[in-house]
């Protein structure tokens, strides 16, 4: 199951998203944490400790070459997009260990839990590149993911709606917004509503920094039936944000019964693969009309595989 962790800037959204992944791994489950965001901080508030693994999106020619393995549709990591899908041919991407792309980008945290990055600017792309040059690689490997029953990959997004800038709002069995109880805050929610629409996204709200019950209510009046539940102010998190991590069973009750909860809401998903190769398929002809057929001098709708869908059921 994939879930992503949105919201304003300043919200707690990559100590959320954090938390969560520890408290998977804390159960057991195999979990992968990716930082998608352009402040790259997943990995310390998950307590890593030594260097950053090799980042993502400053490997791309490797990862494209990978990814197209065979596929007679895809000739050269050259003709590839950020949103080129997989083929007959093509290598898919998964969380066991020996996975290539893990083995060569993944690093892993004291608790357990493994996780990529998407890197940050280098100096080559300074007043050159926007980021998503480094987010495309994780739409890439998202797309080309077969991940299996019990598995989870959680992704710390970019801040604001900025994920609607390309396909990889749809990549998702879940979205939890997390807002502050403020105008701000839920202001996200409801562009990330408007935005999402007609899309089958599965949004919900995970309030922040509640602190009493007129936070609890405001959120309510704003987020109605898409408020998930709330995390109030923490210990442990401020212990976290220290740079000093506590074991996971030493989390407050109350927000741990709200984890358990963002776990139920996200097992409660069906995983629809016809779905998510169709807007695969969607977006990427969105962008080689608009930019990649110019940008290769090819038509990369040739790159669709007709009847091609990746994947199989995977168990609720």
């Amino acid at each position: 199951m994939r879930i992503a962790f949105v919201g304003k800037g300043g919200s707690g959204k990559t100590t959320v998203a954090a938390m969560f992944s520890r408290y998977l791994a804390d159960r057991g489950h195999p979990v992968l944490a990716v930082d998608a965001d352009i402040n790259q901080n997943l990995g310390e508030a998950l307590g890593a400790t030594g260097p950053a693994p090799r980042a993502l999106g400053a490997d791309l020619s490797w990862l494209k070459d990978h990814l197209r393995g065979n596929n007679p549709l895809v000739p050269s990591a050259a003709a590839m997009i950020k949103t080129t899908p997989p083929g007959p041919g093509s290598r898919t991407a998964g969380l066991r260990p020996e996975d290539p792309v893990l083995a060569r980008c993944a690093a892993t945290t004291p608790d357990g839990v493994r996780y990529l990055v998407t890197g940050e600017f280098d100096e080559a792309d300074i007043g050159v590149s926007c980021y998503h040059s480094k987010t495309g690689a994780v739409e890439l490997w998202l797309n080309h993911l077969v991940d299996g029953a019990g598995e989870y990959v959680v992704v710390d997004m970019t801040a604001g709606a900025d994920a609607f800038a390309s396909g990889l709002f749809t990549r998702f069995d879940l979205t939890v917004l997390v807002s502050e109880p403020t105008r701000r805050g839920v202001g996200v929610f409801h562009q990330y509503a408007a935005h999402a629409a007609g899309r089958d996204v599965a949004l919900a709200v995970l309030g922040n920094k509640v602190d009493e019950d007129a936070d609890v209510a405001y959120l309510r009046e704003h987020a109605g039936d898409a408020l998930l539940g709330w995390l109030g102010r923490s210990p442990w998190v401020r212990a976290a944000e220290r740079g000093e991590p506590r074991p996971v069973a030493e989390l407050e009750p109350a927000n741990l019964a709200v984890l358990a909860d963002v776990l139920a809401a996200l097992d409660a998903r069906p995983r629809d693969w016809e779905r998510y190769h169709r807007d695969t398929v969607e977006f990427h002809l969105r962008n080689a009309r608009a930019w990649g057929d110019r940008a290769t001098g090819l038509d990369l709708a040739a790159q669709v595989a007709p009847g091609f869908v990746p994947g199989a059921p995977v168990p609720a």
